[in-house]
């Protein structure tokens, strides 16, 4: 009886005819072929579709042995496209905490680097665990950004002033202001515009003034997705994204559309306007940033907060770092 398994004549049919159309083709290429003008006429007179040919043809070419022009298995190639358990973990852990895909992609990148895994794979691990949706567990786990140690999360935000602050000057001017999360120390800078770029010196000078000041450096940082903050594609390539990355911030992003989520640094406008831009105008630019940083002074070390139990920011800067001193040592 004939063993079929170990006929090789398909396996010579697909080489020979191969063969053959790549030693047609290759004439039509350089002008040297007797019948045909034009490679659409190759395909036209035997009936060989152009995708198909080239895929085979640039496969033997790349190659250079028979078993390419045999049909390959068809089909993903699973084993390069599974992820690992660790990297599934990882994923899990972070989704248990209400994080995005996105977020979670940003979290895992510096230690996967190559192998960090996309927004799809990681909604399809998600979906697999049943995680696809938050439960109200998790969304408050979300929404839960109190912090208790001061630095751990810092607010950022823009502000646009009005055009008449200045009385000789129609310039629209803006605020870029950092606050803490936990002791309320905040510090505020006039720009002319919102650009990523004039933000993010604006951002780091905020950064280095309250660091020096009161020793007061950030873990996290919470923005909107306004394009002058948020690239999460493209972080590497986006100034403000960039230097919190090489600052080792987290960078943490509001829900679109929700500004309480941001609250803390909103606050701040309302009292910043109430107590020292409604119903001025100020005679220069120079005069105005004076006042703003001569406020700023009496908000973080004069001014009780009705949130902070009546003591001033600094004050509770203090106890965080007494007690911080205290665990360590």
């Amino acid at each position: 009886m004939r063993r079929n398994t170990e006929d090789k004549t398909l396996y010579r049919n697909y080489v020979r005819k191969w063969k053959f159309l790549i030693h047609e083709y290759e004439l039509v290429k350089r002008k040297r072929h007797p019948k045909f003008r034009f490679v659409s006429d190759f395909y036209r007179f035997h009936q060989t579709h152009r995708q198909t040919f080239l895929k085979y043809y640039h496969r033997f070419q790349q190659r250079g042995t028979e078993e390419a022009l045999v049909p390959q298995k068809r089909g993903p190639k699973w084993k390069s496209r599974q992820i690992s358990g660790y990297i599934e973990r990882q994923i899990l852990q972070h989704r248990q905490k209400g994080i995005n895909r996105y977020e979670i992609c940003q979290l895992l990148a510096p230690t996967l680097q190559h192998r960090t895994p996309s927004p799809s794979t990681v909604y399809r691990v998600s979906r697999r665990q049943g995680l696809n949706r938050l439960t109200p567990p998790l969304k408050q786990e979300k929404r839960r950004i109190v912090k208790q140690k001061a630095g751990e999360l810092g607010h950022l935000d823009c502000h646009h002033l009005s055009k008449d602050l200045i009385a000789t000057d129609p310039t629209r001017y803006y605020l870029v202001c950092v606050i803490d999360a936990c002791t309320r120390l905040a510090w505020a800078e006039v720009v002319t515009d919102v650009k990523s770029l004039t933000v993010m010196f604006s951002a780091l000078k905020s950064f280095n003034l309250l660091h020096q000041r009161y020793q007061l450096q950030f873990a996290e940082v919470l923005t909107d997705n306004g394009s002058e903050f948020a690239a999460p594609t493209r972080p590497a390539t986006h100034p403000f994204e960039r230097m919190l990355r090489e600052l080792g911030i987290k960078h943490r992003y509001t829900r679109p559309y929700r500004p309480q989520t941001n609250g803390k640094v909103e606050r701040f406008w309302r009292t910043v306007n109430e107590d020292l831009i409604e119903g001025t105008t100020f005679a220069s630019l120079a005069e105005f940033q004076d006042e703003l940083e001569q406020y700023l002074l009496y908000y973080n070390e004069m001014r009780p907060h009705q949130a902070l139990g009546g003591q001033t920011p600094k004050q509770i800067n203090a106890s965080c770092q007494r007690i911080t001193e205290h665990i360590q040592g």
